[in-house]
Formats: structure tokens, C-alpha cells, sequence
């Protein structure tokens, strides 16, 4: 199983991020369409002059104000925008009236983004935060999300925010040098969030909600106190906002007091609730997750994963997907199935859960894998999620070893590889029966092109076989694709077992087992032959079967995990799997 969870005890309560309201997008924008990108919804919508506008749940009841037509147009802005204090290039600025509206105009705070670009050091960055980075937009709006949120077992203090109502990408190309941006940190900027595209030449605006009221230098300016009264009061509220900024788990590596937005009574006396300053915080480009909270997310995550993982099948028909998902059955099995927005593929997911589709997105596992075959298309990986897994690159559609198949019959018709989803049932099917496997997770079909070589035959009749080698609801193969197959990585527990238990073994072949001594050759044999017989008793062989298709279980110590007095043993390779008796699959007939 693919564990390695310290005790839930010990690892926070995760909720998902909530699935999107239902939106009638045509209603919306005849052209919108629904994205999720680290983890914040999105409408997105190609703008008149063909730039890119991503509208977030708060920004969607004002789509018309957000059209750039409605605040960039270049004579509106020159005459209504007001320009802020700071480094950066931010502006208050009124939309223009739309007609039909409950708010005829809304301000708005438009902001240029600076991901990219050198952050400027005063005395407080050279001691604090010297490798401080500026986020990009998307990263940026994922994190005050997060913020405004109370998602964590942590501080239930509420920190207030502007509201991120959307991001504008104009069309517009610039030279590298026009922008300030450095290459080196875009492509760094780029691996961290491989999902997120970020193009070098063009700018990124970002749209927020206006906050009344002052910063806090301002603030307590006005307050009528003496100036030393002012000075300590300003420091020791800065002070506390740091803290309780990271009782959130958060940072500001440029943490000042004009990035904090309070209100005065009529009375000049700063508002304030239960003892403490209402304030906003208003300023992003440098917001962080403290290391401490970046860690109690990854456990979170993977302990709400493992959850989810045993429940994935349970029924969820009243639970409203989002609008890129959709639900289907191929092989008897349930999928969640959708395009992956960052390389075009597909990916299906095995059960009912739609939050489970984003930890198999390809950004969050094909990162450094470790070659698990000779064959150079089974990986190990360990994904951003701390998920362990496996995952192998189909022979779908490849010519056989003529060795395999040489002088022999088949009564089913040539043999051929199976295709991931005819694994994952066959998988299911032996677990039923008796045969322990490994765990299927999901299916990934590369958006092109095909990395590895060799993946469709050129004989024509071989050809005219595989044109129906996948299921209904599956794409036709096709040169420009690869399917990968995912799996966990087993640990020796079961499914229940991954929830709670800390105990974990390693997994290893039989044939390694043998060669390091940890089963002699003679149990080696006789697992073999005890599982190739309990294979052809519920009416299969493997054709190219070997000791490196069972796994064992150990602890490095030397003990093998053993049921009724044997060694468990786990089928781990279902490639040329054929039916003994009369074919059952779900492959029955040619498709059109």
C-alpha cells in the first residue's frame, strides 16, 4: 500500500477546498469556460482583443465590470485611476457604470505583477529574507485564499484580505528587457508549478476588491495620540499582526505597516473588536507559508488522500462535479475522468471522488523517479503530495516476443497486451478470487507526443486487432499517445490497515528477495509454482511469467510478511495476462 503516514493522531483535520457552485457558464460569458489551478476556481474567458481574463468565485457576480473594456480602456484609466503607495505599479481605480447592475460601478485595485523581477532590499530583507521571491498571480491569489480560509487546525483568528476577484493577461508581447523579468526565475518559477503557464513577454494584472480606510502609519497619525505614543503603539500592533500571521502559518518577508488597511471611529479612535485593532492585510507579492505550515499541509493532504482512497468507491450520485469532470464505467469500473489543463492528456481516476482527480494530475508525480524495470517503462516516484506510486508506460498497441507466443494455440485468439483499463479490472477480479495485487489508482494518457518508441506496430493486420485494443469511452490509440498506468506503491497493508497503521514494509520481487538472501532459492521456487497454480485455478496464465511479477513483503531486517504459515504474495504485472478458458473481458467486440 502506498504509505508512510506518521499517525493521523498526530496530522491535522483536511477539509477539500469545496467543489464550484454550479454556474451556467453560457450564461456568465458565451465564451467562458471553468479551470481549477492550485486549487482556486476559476471562470476563464478570451477577452475582444484576445487576452485572457480568469474570474475567481468573488469576481464572477461582477464579470461585466471586470471586461478590461470597462476599467483598462486607455482614457478611463489615465483620468480615474489613482496611483498607491509602494514600489510596485498599483492603482485604485472605478470600473465604468454598467447598466443592469445592482452596483452600477465597483472599485477596484489593479495591480502589475512583478514575478520575475528582482525584489528590492531594504534593512529589514537583508535580515530576514534575502532568498524572498515575488509570487506569481496564481500562486499569489492560491495563497490568499488559503489565508482568508479555515481550512487548518491552526489559529482560528480571521485574517482579513481584499478579495481576489480575477486576473488579466493582455495580449500584448514585450521584449524580455521590457518586462524586468529574469528567465532563470520564471523557469524556476515554472518547476515549482509545473500546472501553471507563465508567459515570460506578456503581463499579468491583478484585479482585487477596494478596503476603506487608511494604512496603519496613517492611522495612527490620526488617532491623536503623542508622537511617541504613536511610534510604540504602530510597532507593537506590527508586531502583533507578524504573530498572528504565523499562528496562520504564513510570513510576509516584507512585513510593514502601510501594507495594513484600519478604520477610525468618528471619534478618530481606531475601531476595534474584542480588545484587538480591526485591520486588513493588502499587500501579496511576497506572502509565504511558514515551513512549519508548508509541512502540516503535505500531512494533511496525504492523510486525507489515504481516507479518500479507501472510500473511493462509495456512492456519491447527489455530489455535483465540477464542470470539467465527468463521470464514467469502463471495464465495470468507476472513473472520474477530464482533460489535464497543464499538458492536454487525459487522465481517469478510479471511483467516485472528484477530489481525488487533482492528486494524479501528471505535474504532481512526474517529478524524479527512480527506474523500478529493465525494460525502462516501470518508475518509482514519490509525488508532491508525499503519495508513493508506481507507474508504467502501456505496451498497448507493441508486437509481441515472438518467443512468448512461438508454437502455441490460444483459445481466445492471438494474445496481445493488455491495456491499462483491462489491468486495473483483471486487478479487481483477482482480488475477488483470492489473489492479492497491487492497487490500481488511475490512468493517464499523455497529450503528446509519445515519449516512448515502438508503441504501435506497423503490420497491417496487427494494426487493423489493436484498432480496438481499448474500451468504450477510451480515445482510439494513436501514435501521438502514451498510456501510463499508475499504481501504489504497496508497503504490505491493506487498504483499511493504510489509514491508521504506522507499520510499514518494504516491498520487494521474488527473484531480489532470493538474491539477497531474504527467502532461500528453494522458497523461491516453491512460490512460483504455488502461484502459478493459483493462477490457472481461476483461469489464467501469465505468459511471460517470473519471479519479478509477485511481490513480497519485509522489513529490512530480514522478516517476510507471511499469511497462514506462507509468504504473501502480490501479483504486480497483468502486461500478458490471458484468459485460460472462455475470454471474459471487457473487450468483446470490435469498435467502429
Amino acid at each position: 500500500m502506498d504509505t508512510d503516514l506518521t499517525s493521523p493522531a498526530n496530522a491535522m483535520t483536511f477539509r477539500a477546498l469545496p467543489a464550484p457552485p454550479a454556474l451556467d457558464l453560457a450564461a456568465v460569458h458565451p465564451d467562458a469556460t471553468f479551470m481549477r489551478i492550485l486549487g482556486v476556481n476559476y471562470v476563464h474567458v478570451k477577452t475582444h482583443e484576445q487576452g485572457d481574463l480568469y474570474v475567481t468565485e468573488f469576481g464572477v457576480p461582477f464579470m461585466r465590470h471586470l471586461l478590461p473594456e470597462n476599467w483598462l480602456e486607455s482614457e478611463w484609466f489615465r483620468q480615474k485611476r489613482t496611483q498607491l503607495d509602494g514600489s510596485g505599479t498599483v492603482y485604485r481605480l472605478p470600473t465604468k457604470p454598467v447598466e443592469g447592475h445592482l452596483r452600477k460601478s465597483i472599485d477596484l485595485v489593479v495591480k502589475w505583477s512583478r514575478v520575475g523581477q528582482d525584489v528590492p532590499l531594504d534593512t529589514f530583507m537583508l535580515t530576514h529574507s534575502m532568498s524572498a521571491e515575488f509570487n506569481s498571480p496564481f500562486e499569489e491569489f492560491s495563497l490568499v485564499h488559503e489565508l482568508r480560509q479555515r481550512r487548518y487546525r491552526l489559529s482560528r483568528k480571521r485574517i482579513l484580505t481584499q478579495k481576489p476577484l480575477a486576473i488579466y493577461v493582455p495580449p500584448d508581447q514585450h521584449q524580455l528587457w521590457q518586462t524586468g523579468r529574469s528567465l532563470d526565475r520564471i523557469k524556476a518559477k515554472v518547476r515549482r508549478h509545473p500546472s501553471v503557464e507563465i508567459d515570460t513577454l506578456r503581463s499579468y494584472i491583478l484585479i482585487y476588491g477596494w478596503i476603506d480606510g487608511v494604512d496603519a502609519v496613517a492611522g495612527w497619525r490620526g488617532s491623536f495620540l503623542e508622537l511617541s505614543k504613536q511610534h510604540s503603539e504602530l510597532a507593537a500592533f506590527t508586531r502583533e499582526v507578524e504573530q498572528e500571521l504565523a499562528e496562520k502559518g504564513f510570513a510576509v518577508a516584507d512585513h510593514k505597516p502601510t501594507h495594513l488597511i484600519v478604520r477610525h471611529h468618528k471619534d478618530g479612535k481606531l475601531r476595534r473588536r474584542n480588545g484587538r485593532t480591526v485591520y486588513a492585510i493588502v499587500d501579496y507579492e511576497l506572502l509565504v507559508r511558514t515551513a512549519a505550515h508548508e509541512d502540516e499541509i503535505t500531512v494533511a493532504k496525504r492523510q486525507d488522500y489515504l481516507v479518500r482512497q479507501r472510500d473511493r468507491f462509495l456512492p456519491r450520485e447527489n455530489l455535483t462535479l465540477p464542470p470539467q469532470l465527468q463521470r464514467t464505467n469502463i471495464c465495470g469500473l468507476d472513473y472520474i475522468t477530464g482533460i489535464c489543463p497543464s499538458t492536454g492528456g487525459r487522465l481517469w481516476v478510479l471511483g467516485s471522488d472528484p477530489e481525488l482527480f487533482p492528486y494524479f494530475l501528471p505535474e504532481r508525480w512526474r517529478l524524479k523517479q527512480i527506474l523500478l524495470s529493465e525494460s525502462g517503462r516501470t518508475f518509482y516516484t514519490r509525488s508532491k503530495d508525499q503519495i508513493h506510486m508506481v507507474w508504467k508506460v502501456s505496451r498497448v498497441g507493441e508486437a509481441l516476443p515472438e518467443d512468448v507466443t512461438a508454437g502455441r494455440t490460444f483459445p481466445n485468439g492471438r494474445p496481445r497486451y493488455m491495456n491499462p483499463f483491462e489491468k486495473f479490472a483483471m486487478a479487481y477480479e483477482f482480488q475477488k478470487r483470492g489473489i492479492e495485487t497491487v492497487y490500481p489508482r488511475a490512468v493517464y494518457m499523455t497529450g503528446g507526443p509519445a515519449e516512448f518508441d515502438g508503441l504501435l506496430e506497423e503490420d497491417p493486420a496487427a494494426d487493423a486487432e489493436n484498432s480496438h485494443a481499448l474500451p468504450a469511452g477510451v480515445p482510439p490509440l494513436a501514435p501521438g499517445h502514451d498510456f501510463i498506468s499508475i499504481w501504489g506503491y504497496w508497503r504490505g497493508l491493506d487498504e483499511d490497515q493504510a489509514v491508521n497503521d504506522k507499520e510499514l514494509w518494504t516491498p520487494i520481487d521474488v527473484n531480489k528477495a532470493a538474491a539477497k538472501n531474504v527467502i532461500t532459492d528453494t522458497l523461491r521456487n516453491d512460490i512460483l509454482k504455488r502461484h502459478a497454480l493459483r493462477l490457472l485455478r481461476i483461469g489464467y496464465e501469465d505468459l511471460n511469467f517470473g519471479g519479478d511479477h509477485i511481490l513480497l513483503a519485509y522489513k529490512p531486517e530480514g522478516s517476510v510478511k507471511v499469511v497462514d504459515g506462507f509468504p504473501e504474495m502480490h501479483q504486480c504485472n497483468f502486461e500478458l495476462m490471458v484468459k485460460t478458458g472462455p475470454r471474459q473481458g471487457c473487450i468483446t467486440e470490435p469498435r467502429p
